[in-house]
């Protein structure tokens, strides 16, 4: 059995910007002990074996070269109470990713992330793990603004600097994150290096350190229709780049809509009438057509996009580049499939 290396002791470099009250480290958020992982027995039990008996959250991120399913997953980042595990896939190899399968795509754990999308991408294609039971912050977040009344701006998605800069939920100002961005611009192999270096380690760890303090603050605020949202777009988000011959059937079942009777196991009550199913639709651009769909300066999809209560993703330059995926009620995810294929074919909608 290997032995649990010590632990690395590290300093943030985390600063308040003007007008943020800055955590206070010692009373609330002890510095956690790091731990680099590369074999699966260094890693707690309770988390190689979830348990319906033992469910708990950890915060989770990934860290890698090109992260999306042609790209290169280095490091897998958990944070729990205690510690915070760096999952090293580059000296642990697919065997050590393969003994987190099981924790991965466990319902008994809670994975709190910061949009999931490319990072289950890239575990679904490179390692056969359909990410499973997330709270994506990113989504609670715009969630929160739309119960309390503010308009997200299209495709303004909180960034995670912006969210833990949030005098609402951390109110702190992540100074180190634009340098490591630096490092990744001029050398895109940063996370393959080893041994990891005091930043490398530092930069990884902080991007989880504050992901429980931050889904607890959530929580709080979210009312019940918002968590059953959270949740169901939750798993549309992993599956949305993790294209499915066989319509994603061997993946997870969607949490039911708040009302029907299946719903009662995860105990959501929601006053009124119950949401809309939420779907995830992928729709295939024909060659030579996605510049219609985008349109001069993104033009066109922009209209589609203000016209429709979607959430509307393009593969980009990570791929996959002729497909577009719809994300929300199956209405108004319909409404923006039947615009984008009036695009392909040139039609006008008034």
């Amino acid at each position: 059995m290997a032995s649990v290396p010590p632990p690395l002791q590290t300093h943030l470099r985390l600063s308040p910007g003007p007008g943020e009250k800055p955590l206070n480290h010692e009373t609330q958020l002890p510095l956690a002990p790091i731990r680099i992982v590369t074999h699966a027995s260094q890693l707690p039990a309770e988390f190689l074996q979830p348990s319906a008996e033992r469910p708990f959250v950890i915060g989770f991120d990934c860290e890698g070269v090109d992260l999306c399913r042609h790209g290169t997953l280095c490091i897998m980042q958990l944070a729990f109470p205690d510690a915070i595990y760096l999952v090293d896939a580059i000296q642990g190899g697919v065997m050590l990713i393969n003994a987190c399968k099981p924790a991965l795509e466990s319902s008994y754990i809670t994975k709190v992330i910061h949009d999931c999308k490319r990072d289950s991408e890239a575990l679904y294609f490179q390692f056969g793990i359909k990410l499973n039971n997330v709270v994506d912050t990113q989504i609670a977040y715009s969630l929160i603004e739309e119960q309390e009344g503010r308009k997200r701006l299209l495709d303004d998605y909180i960034s995670f600097v912006g969210l833990l800069a949030d005098p609402r939920y951390c109110g702190i100002s992540y100074l180190e994150k634009e340098e490591v961005r630096f490092l990744l611009r001029q050398d895109p192999n940063f996370w393959t290096y080893r041994p990891l270096s005091e930043q490398m380690v530092r930069a990884a760890a902080d991007d989880v350190r504050f992901l429980l303090y931050i889904y607890y603050k959530m929580m709080e605020k979210l009312n019940q229709q918002s968590l059953w949202s959270l949740a169901v777009r939750g798993a549309l988000y992993c599956r949305c780049f993790c294209i499915s011959n066989n319509n994603f059937a061997d993946w997870p079942s969607l949490p039911p809509i708040p009302g029907l009777e299946s719903s009662s196991i995860y105990n959501l009550k929601v006053e009124g009438n119950a949401p809309e199913e939420e779907i995830l639709s992928v729709l295939d651009v024909p060659p030579g057509k996605m510049g219609r769909v985008i349109g001069r300066r993104g033009s066109s999809i922009l209209s589609i996009k203000e016209s429709c209560n979607a959430e509307i993703f393009m593969g980009s330059d990570k791929g996959p580049p002729d497909k577009v995926f719809i994300i929300g009620p199956v209405k108004q995810v319909r409404k923006a499939e039947a615009m984008l294929r009036g695009k392909m074919m040139d039609v006008q909608y008034y």
